[in-house]
């Protein structure tokens, strides 16, 4: 039934992109080892076609990873996408652990299927309408796991950045010196 299903997807990337997001819609279905199946064998595929267009890559995990991080990053510029990401990929990471452990529809899987939802809606809107390009996960499938690292990269960063604006004491008016 896999085989065939896969079968329906367009070759190339276009096949390797509608596993993965088709692995996602089965998921949220609530048929999760159709779901699960169709996304591994996207991650694969994708990671194949990724190794295919960086054929002098030779660097151990340390070095694809870091790879991964600088794609994600290149890809999500525009400060609002970041924002809405920042948002989306925690509810998509929170619903798509629901959607797997509950059955539906128990109150449980159906909030997990509603975060999952809201999630990538949020970012769906922040690359149509913000970064005007395709999500990281089209072109690596590293990706998956390297927004939600750079989302808390990212929460860091702006926390230190508050921190740092906290501990600068400018007086609000000039004292006077006796």
């Amino acid at each position: 039934m896999i085989s065939r299903l896969i079968s329906m997807f367009p070759d190339g990337q276009h096949k390797d992109t509608g596993m993965l997001v088709g692995g996602m819609a089965a998921l949220l279905g609530g048929n999760r080892l159709l779901g699960l199946s169709l996304f591994a064998r996207g991650v694969w595929r994708t990671e194949k076609r990724w190794r295919a267009a960086h054929p002098n890559f030779e660097g151990d995990f340390k070095a694809r990873w870091q790879m991964a991080l600088e794609h994600y990053d290149r890809t999500h510029q525009d400060p609002l996408n970041r924002s809405l990401h920042l948002v989306g990929i925690p509810m998509i990471a929170g619903g798509a652990i629901g959607l797997i452990l509950s059955a539906p529809p128990r109150p449980l899987w159906l909030l997990s299927a509603t975060s999952f939802s809201f999630g990538w809606l949020l970012n769906i809107v922040g690359h149509a309408a913000f970064e005007k390009g395709a999500p990281a996960f089209a072109d690596d499938p590293l990706s998956f796991v390297a927004g939600p690292v750079w989302d808390l990269r990212q929460l860091g960063v702006m926390r230190r950045a508050k921190r740092a604006t906290r501990s600068v004491r400018v007086p609000l008016a000039p004292t006077a010196q006796a």
